[in-house]
């Protein structure tokens, strides 16, 4: 099986050489031979049908999904056309405009940054997701779900982000706020950039020495896609 990229922006230029696009990262998580292809759709790139392919995973972005930007109205057109027809997963950004699209609501928190390895805890133990009820990941974000759609359960959160994971429940479809993608010295890297917009830019810093899940989040992805 596998899985299309639809990508929504590009990270940072200064850490590019060493990190890549937000298509090579989740190339290295998911492997070169899940990923068959990637649209870029900031710049207007679509399939011609959503039925083209059989799974599409949307990006973050520094874009937030409320911006006036023509590529973001187009997307959430394409993702509600697509339901029924291709599964879909959303990461970061990808999580908050497939909750738009789908009727929930997206705001820039009042929390500010969650960025660094935070923990989330899974309220539903699916079977793709291994039976874990914990994992630790990294995250990079200000705007958050607050409203989920009507035909979605919260999978997993914590106290900074409740609707941290979404699962829908009439299509093949779920969506993650954290970063599986994110390799820890990546985040690092964010966190030098802002770390004037953060109050502790040190602990930050300091949960990435953590160990993660991110891989074990990927293999998720994988056997989600492989599910369908």
């Amino acid at each position: 099986m596998s899985i299309v990229i639809l990508e929504t922006g590009t990270p940072p230029r200064r850490l590019v050489p060493q990190f890549g696009l937000y298509r090579d990262m989740f190339t290295d998580l998911l492997g070169t031979s899940f990923v068959s292809r990637t649209y870029d759709v900031t710049k207007g790139e679509f399939p011609e049908r959503p039925e083209d392919h059989r799974a599409y995973l949307v990006t973050g972005s520094s874009a937030g999904v409320y911006d006036p930007l023509p590529w973001i109205d187009h997307l959430k057109a394409f993702l509600r056309n697509a339901k029924g027809k291709a599964m879909l997963v959303g990461v970061c950004f990808g999580h908050q405009i497939m909750a738009e699209a789908f009727g929930g609501r997206v705001v820039k928190s009042a929390k500010g940054w969650g960025i660094g390895l935070q923990d989330y805890r899974l309220h539903d133990h699916l079977d793709w997701a291994d039976g874990t009820a914990n994992i630790a990941v990294p995250v990079s974000h200000q705007d958050q779900v607050v409203e989920r759609p009507a035909n979605a359960v919260i999978l997993g959160g914590n106290d900074f982000c409740e609707i941290g994971a979404i699962l829908y429940r009439d299509q093949p479809a779920i969506s993650f706020q954290f970063h599986p993608e994110f390799d820890p010295g990546f985040v690092d890297g964010l966190i030098d950039l802002i770390a004037d917009e953060l109050p502790d830019p040190a602990t930050a810093h300091a949960s990435l020495k953590r160990p993660n899940d991110r891989r074990r989040v990927g293999d998720w992805i994988k056997r989600f896609v492989d599910s369908g």
